[in-house]
């Protein structure tokens, strides 16, 4: 009988984990479906560009999957059973209950109004590719020198207000910050940032934390209204409920909390990965949700299902960071290096050197998808008749 594998959300990590099992595992041995409500690949880290007006390359995954015998199951998830091993998907057809001996959670995350009056009902989010098309309509109404309020000081606010500004320069572009402008990034990132925002023509709000946002103005906390006839939300992610309502372990914020292995705490048939999880870094730090810390757990959770179904050798490698890559528009950039738990050195590039090598990690990472053990030995292995524990330590190739 085969082992059922069942990973939820084709996202980075999902569909990492699919294709790099698939390639793992010997095809006889497993059954692996990629439980995901769109046909195809969304390259979420390019949301800043959809909602411009860029177009994106399609990635359908027919074509990514196709001949690697991961099924592709086209529906809503909308419950998971993990006492029960069970979960039950919503398509055209009516909702169906599948069984899963493995689970693969990497439904991620989506947009946070953190709950700040009018933000559900006047603000866009560029969180997935409905809403980047939704904010891509509402900025193509705009006249000429209408208001564009981009509230968060993050990566996602910076690339969206530069994006923003740079596309129609005849729009007036602003960006309000909890914090001061890039005051994460050493003095040679906050350097470059102020002028390129400088550049573009951003006015920067600093230490203007959003209370309430209207249909065409927001409000800081000291009072200050910044008009705004489209008003960008750009202040952090939340992760999909879904995880919460169930018996597994779960933080406050509703991340599964996970071992080295990506595996639950609670229930060792059950993995969570990128934004999903509540996985521990440097320093024992919780990594930040991103691309960057997203990738490497798929990597991670796929090895160690291989390994623990075959008998091979667990992974056991550091999770960590290396710098953080920030678009500025497409001919500026920010690499800022930074040490393994994610804190700024001295040392940044800058310039259109930096857009370009920004341009090719977004590359690389939708290749990586599509391509997740390439450059690496291959070779699948058999599934044991009963998984082996989890301390086994044979090689696994």
């Amino acid at each position: 009988m085969q082992h059922r594998i069942i990973v939820l959300g084709a996202g980075y990590t999902g569909a990492i984990v699919a294709g790099r099992l698939a390639r793992r595992l010997h095809r006889e041995d497993v059954a692996i479906t990629l439980v995901n409500a769109e046909p195809d690949f969304v390259e979420r880290v390019r949301m800043h560009q959809l909602a411009v007006g860029q177009e994106l390359r399609p990635r359908p995954f027919s074509e990514m999957f196709a001949g690697t015998g991961v099924e592709l199951r086209l529906g809503k998830v909308t419950g998971v059973d993990v006492d029960r091993g069970t979960v039950t998907v919503l398509d055209a057809g009516g909702a169906e209950e599948l069984e899963y001996d493995t689970l693969v959670y990497a439904l991620g995350s989506g947009w946070d109004d953190q709950g700040v009056p009018g933000t559900a009902e006047h603000a866009h989010e560029i969180a997935g590719r409905a809403g980047a098309l939704r904010l891509r309509e509402s900025l193509a109404r705009l006249d000429a020198g209408q208001p564009v309020v981009v509230v968060g000081g993050g990566l996602t606010g910076l690339e969206a207000a530069t994006e923003i500004a740079e596309a129609r320069p005849d729009l007036d572009v602003a960006l309000a910050a909890r914090g001061g402008l890039g005051d994460w990034l050493s003095p040679k990132g906050v350097r470059h940032l102020r002028k390129v925002f400088g550049k573009l023509g951003i006015t920067v709000h600093e230490q203007a934390a959003v209370t309430a946002v209207e249909a065409d103005r927001v409000t800081t906390a000291d009072g200050t209204s910044i008009p705004a006839a489209v008003t960008v939300w750009t202040t952090g992610f939340a992760v999909h409920p879904i995880a919460k309502a169930t018996t597994l372990e779960v933080t406050d914020t509703g991340q599964i909390v996970v071992d080295g292995t990506m595996r639950s705490v609670s229930h060792p048939d059950v993995y969570a990965v990128g934004d999903a999880a509540r996985v521990t870094g440097p320093g024992d730090k919780p990594l930040r949700m991103s691309c960057a810390s997203g990738v490497p757990t798929a990597w991670q959770a796929a090895d160690a299902i291989a390994a623990r179904l075959t008998g091979g050798k667990l992974p056991d490698v550091p999770l960590r960071y290396f710098n953080q890559c920030i678009s500025l528009g497409r001919r500026e950039g920010l690499i800022q290096y930074v040490t393994a738990d994610d804190r700024a050195v001295r040392a940044a590039l800058t310039g259109r050197l930096a857009a370009v090598y920004k341009e090719l990690v977004c590359k690389g990472a939708a290749w990586g998808v599509a391509n997740p053990l390439i450059g690496m030995p291959t070779r699948r292995r058999r599934v044991l008749r009963e998984p082996a524990p989890a301390g086994a330590r044979s090689a696994v190739g």
